[in-house]
């Protein structure tokens, strides 16, 4: 049908305004492209800039150089050594397997260290390295290097770690550094990044450890360009971290060197402290192990090793223990001196007054006995020093009280944890009526204090409390140990104390005793006296049990120490200062099961006390002239051990 011209007019019209319409609605879409456009080139052409440019380039953290750790005399203790270092990425090698296996064959890997890599490898992202082998040789590096076409993916790098080159010398005061963990990570409130890097090493005990952030230093920073999958392409800056601080500690490391010598073969402790100032200037732990098998991660069977697993417990010797901090002891005699005082300053009994000594005392039914048999007739203060009799302090302890008694102690540095920067320093027990209600929930008796008065029962302390106690007898002054000189050239406070308010006629009374224990003829340890005049040392032996002596073995006979199990034999212990006119030094030794004091710790306090004085070997007139023979042999013995030490002996031979 036909249109007319009206039918044909009115539908022109209509796509008229259709096409306006729709001209219309595309002018305006194309305009808001427009804009939009406009303001991503033009306002937010920086935003975009910066979110490509952030996804092109990643920053890094560079480890900072760890503060190194020196000795008094400025004898390094604890190094950090540059070493080549084989990492491979996943990604590089391809076939993991072969091309470990070709890598194996021109470098001897550690077979515990090999495992762990192929887990890595296969756990990590395919371009991160992964540590195959850590401080290889030059000429490993140089096969690496001329065999690199068939090792692809195989790096051989230059890296940095810690090295301790006094071994096992300084192993319980400096520690040792390791590779962070996830146990590590649970238990330090750290934020810093540079936890985070793969196998960076925090300190794990002593000085690294509780010095570690002022060791570690601040992390630098690096820009690297990745490509898409996140590989690095190039580096394009850096910016250097802080380094650590450097700390100075008191020790003198060469008569560290002595007094770990001297220590070989025994289970034991010995800490020279520096009466004027508290400077600790040795502080040895036998037996040692070796700090540097520590710093990339220890072998199982190592770990094992110095943890005497598989060993009979009746010959544990616990190298990894610092005995000068971590072990405690009863102090046996050694602790008389702190009954000495508290009945003097508290008037319970005078210098020159006496008590009979029968080889015993009956108190409440119960018999405590000297260690003399036979006993020691009238003693008084002096005398009951110098001869060591039980039976004088039994007496004295009922009078004074054990409130008193304890009080002088916790005065004299006993029930206290000196503040070190050393790993799990104990506090030991300086116990009175209240610490027992506590502690046991039981109250107080008269044979406690009877046994506490000759340093058993519940009396526990550690040789750096016997050293410190020893200071401050020789002082009169509140003895505080230091262990750091200083931290990034900084010195720390010195710990010379203030007085001790203690009446200076009853120390110089306890003092003379001291004198007469190691210089007179019936002192208990006159065989171990020093000769030289001018460094004469005043001294007290003691020898705590470990075991109860029955009645029945008290009748038959007590058995010897020797003919007891190892472990089952006393404790043998010394402490003294010199010289005795004008002190310097104090020092305390305890051999564990060593037997008797006079025979067993007095003779390496006075070779470490003449080594400190003469910083050196001394001259055998020092000695005795009875024991020149003797001691020339051992000062012969001494200097090749010394000269012998180096990072790796075992444990057993320290």
């Amino acid at each position: 049908m036909k249109r007319g011209p009206k039918e044909t007019e009115d539908g022109a019209r209509r796509l008229s305004r259709r096409a306006l319409l729709l001209g219309t609605a595309q002018l305006g879409i194309i305009a808001a492209l427009g804009a939009r456009m406009a303001s991503l080139q033009v306002d937010q052409a920086d935003e975009f800039r910066m979110l490509a440019e952030e996804n092109r380039i990643n920053m890094g953290l560079i480890p900072p150089a760890r503060g190194l750790i020196y000795d008094i005399n400025g004898v390094v203790l604890a190094d950090n050594a540059q070493h080549y270092t084989i990492t491979m990425t996943r990604e590089g090698a391809g076939d993991v397997d072969e091309i470990l296996a070709r890598l194996n064959r021109l470098v001897a890997l550690d077979p515990e260290r090999l495992e762990k890599a192929r887990e890595e490898l296969g756990a990590r992202s395919p371009f991160v390295p992964v540590t195959v082998a850590e401080r290889v040789s030059w000429q490993d590096v140089a096969r690496v290097n001329v065999n690199a076409p068939a090792l692809p993916g195989v790096v051989a790098e230059l890296g940095r770690s810690r090295i301790y080159p006094q071994g096992l010398d300084m192993a319980h005061v400096v520690g040792y550094v390791g590779p962070v963990s996830d146990f590590d990570l649970s238990r330090i409130d750290d934020r810093d990044p540079l936890l985070q890097i793969p196998r960076f090493q925090i300190g794990k005990t002593m000085v690294e450890n509780r010095l570690e952030r002022d060791l570690r230093g601040s992390a630098g920073t690096k820009r690297v360009e990745v490509n898409a999958a996140g590989r690095v392409m190039r580096e394009l800056d850096r910016v250097e971290g802080t380094p650590g601080a450097d700390v100075q500690l008191t020790v003198d490391a060469r008569l560290q060197n002595y007094i770990q010598a001297r220590l070989s073969g025994e289970s034991a402790a010995a800490i020279v402290i520096e009466v004027t100032n508290g400077d600790i200037k040795g502080i040895g732990s036998a037996p040692s192990f070796d700090p540097n098998v520590f710093v990339q991660g220890i072998s199982v069977a190592l770990w094992d090793e110095l943890n005497e697993r598989g060993v009979d417990a009746s010959l544990h010797r616990r190298p990894l223990a610092a005995k000068t901090v971590q072990g405690t002891y009863p102090p046996g005699s050694t602790f008389k001196m702190v009954t000495a005082l508290a009945a003097l300053e508290d008037g319970a009994i005078g210098p020159d007054e006496t008590v009979r000594c029968v080889g015993h005392l009956d108190v409440s039914d119960v018999r405590f006995h000297c260690w003399k048999r036979a006993g020691h007739g009238n003693m008084n203060l002096n005398e009951s020093l110098k001869q060591s009799c039980d039976v004088y302090y039994y007496e004295v302890s009922q009078r004074v009280g054990i409130d008193k008694i304890a009080a002088m102690g916790r005065k004299l540095g006993l029930g206290e944890r000196h503040d070190l920067p050393m790993s799990a320093i104990r506090t030991g027990i300086m116990p009175d009526k209240a610490w027992k209600r506590e502690a046991r929930g039981e109250d107080w008796r008269i044979g406690d204090t009877v046994n506490a008065s000759i340093g058993q029962g519940y009396v526990l302390t550690s040789p750096l409390q016997l050293a410190v106690m020893t200071a401050r007898i020789a002082t009169g002054r509140a003895v505080k140990p230091r262990l750091v000189r200083s931290i990034d050239g900084v010195d720390e406070p010195s710990g010379a104390g203030e007085s001790l308010g203690l009446n200076e006629n009853n120390l110089r009374r306890v003092r003379g005793a001291m004198y007469d224990v190691s210089n007179h003829p019936r002192g208990t340890g006159y065989r171990t006296r020093i000769a030289t005049e001018e460094f004469r040392i005043a001294g007290k032996t003691g020898t705590s049990q470990v075991r109860r002596i029955t009645q029945a073995e008290r009748d038959a006979g007590v058995t010897r120490n020797e003919d007891l199990p190892w472990n089952r034999r006393d404790h043998a212990l010394f402490v003294a200062f010199a010289p005795a006119d004008n002190p310097k030094y104090a020092i305390a030794v305890v051999v564990e099961h060593g037997g008797g004091g006079s025979t067993a710790a007095a003779p390496i306090a006075r070779d470490v006390m003449l080594q400190a004085l003469y910083e050196g070997t001394p001259p055998l007139s020092a000695y005795p002239s009875a024991s020149r023979g003797q001691i020339a042999d051992q000062q012969r013995r001494l200097n090749d051990l010394i000269r012998d030490i180096q990072p790796g002996r075992n444990a057993d031979e320290a």
